[in-house]
């Protein structure tokens, strides 16, 4: 029934809680709240140290939905303005076809990687396309530099369709 006293049974801090009937109750220290009142506690540190983490910040931050041209969305429509031949990247030597798309909804234009051989033919201009994501989270893929985009659907009918001859692009 002495003074609660220091122990050190491994290197993590171990304190003497108290003594009751010549038993010694020992706790492992963590620096973490502990207890049935330590949940809010610990739910808030965890959301504001979640920031400090890059992919959730970029991610959740504001100011990556404005420099998104989608704006937070996973695709978007847009009217061809032009068909482009982009080249590739060293050592590549080829000529990628893309297209130029103004958004409906916030009027940005971006470049738009046209996939699969000979998929540029069915594309004219003042189309309505629907414009994905290229796969790497705003990056550019491969050897097309600056395109981070490509094109999912031409009038309302997608692209693989009418490469494999599924449907046909309707008339307007």
């Amino acid at each position: 029934r002495g003074k609660p006293a220091l122990h050190s049974l491994s290197t993590a801090p171990v304190v003497v809680v108290g003594t009751l009937r010549s038993q010694t109750f020992v706790t492992m220290t963590r620096g973490k709240p502990a207890g049935m009142n330590a949940a809010r506690k610990l739910r808030i540190t965890r959301r504001n140290q979640r920031w400090a983490q890059k992919s959730f910040n970029k991610s959740h931050s504001l100011t990556a939905m404005k420099a998104n041209p989608f704006g937070g969305a996973s695709m978007a429509k847009g009217i061809v303005l032009e068909r482009l031949g982009i080249e590739a990247k060293q050592p590549n030597s080829a000529i990628r076809k893309c297209v130029r798309v103004r958004l409906i909804k916030n009027g940005k234009k971006i470049a738009a990687f046209v996939p699969r051989d000979g998929c540029l033919n069915f594309i004219e201009e003042n189309d309505e396309v629907l414009i994905a994501g290229f796969g790497r989270s705003g990056h550019a893929v491969g050897d097309i530099p600056g395109v981070r985009f490509k094109v999912v659907k031409v009038s309302s009918v997608s692209l693989l369709a009418l490469y494999l001859e599924k449907k046909e692009k309707p008339r307007s």
